[in-house]
């Protein structure tokens, strides 16, 4: 019998959030992979570069402008997918904000929600379309979720967007129960990466002392670190992984 390998060909992934950072470098190592890639983001202009850098490549993707956290819009996304490339074979939902950075009980309730609509209703919204498209189908697909470590444990400053991850690792976890056979759903925890969205934090001297010092591999994760397990998970050399939570993070939640 061979050995599964880590390709997409013949897969057609949904990227959420994929106009930069960790989204962009798993909707590039999608492609090179075989799939054809949709990309979303709230805005097209981002989203247009990846594509065009996608095809240069020689990789084929689409692009949809869409905000995650609205369910009308998952669903037009889903819709536009399926009218492109005949089918959704793969979900990584990674769109996420984190618009307070400070004590919890500060927190103004429009930040509150504005995180959770996006990191938990877009995850869970987005999920949905797309396990009912593949269930009308009869086929089977892999969702891919980006949470975080800050999920796991006490994060200062932190704290609500941290509530997220800890819901998306939940629903990881109850939905590849209630999804599977045909449907695997795994998850990702990043530690620290060098995004714009992480830029808070890797160019705080202080703060980036504080995790180099307790991570074993010294160094800040790069989005292509996240896309690697991403592609595990998605392909089907990943086929036996299912509420797995995979920690990218170099050794950091160990220190």
């Amino acid at each position: 019998m061979s050995e599964p390998q880590i390709h997409l060909r013949d897969k057609v992934a949904i990227v959420t959030g994929s106009s930069r950072g960790i989204g962009e470098a798993i909707a590039r190592s999608f492609a090179a992979s075989g799939a054809k890639v949709v990309l979303a983001s709230r805005k097209m202009d981002g989203l247009e570069q990846v594509r065009d850098a996608i095809e240069k490549e020689g990789g084929e993707a689409f692009a949809f402008a869409c905000h995650t956290g609205k369910e009308a819009e998952i669903e037009a996304l889903v819709e536009a997918a399926v009218g492109r490339f005949g089918k959704v074979d793969v979900l990584v939902n990674n769109a996420a904000t984190n618009p307070y950075f400070g004590p919890m009980m500060n927190i103004d309730w429009g930040a509150w929600e504005k995180t959770f609509e996006v990191n938990v209703k877009g995850y869970f919204a987005a999920t949905r379309a797309v396990v009912r498209h593949i269930q009308a189908r009869k086929g089977t697909g892999a969702i891919v979720n980006v949470a975080s470590v800050a999920g796991f444990m006490a994060m200062p400053l932190q704290g609500v967007y941290a509530m997220t991850k800890a819901a998306v690792v939940s629903m990881t976890k109850t939905l590849s129960v209630e999804l599977g056979p045909d449907i695997r759903v795994n998850a990702i925890a990043p530690g620290l990466i060098e995004t714009k969205f992480a830029s808070a934090l890797t160019q705080n001297d202080a703060i980036l002392k504080h995790v180099l010092d307790r991570t074993s591999l010294k160094r800040v994760g790069q989005p292509s670190d996240v896309a690697g397990a991403a592609l595990l998970l998605a392909s089907d050399a990943g086929g036996y992984f299912n509420g797995t939570v995979l920690t990218v993070d170099g050794g950091w939640s160990l220190g």
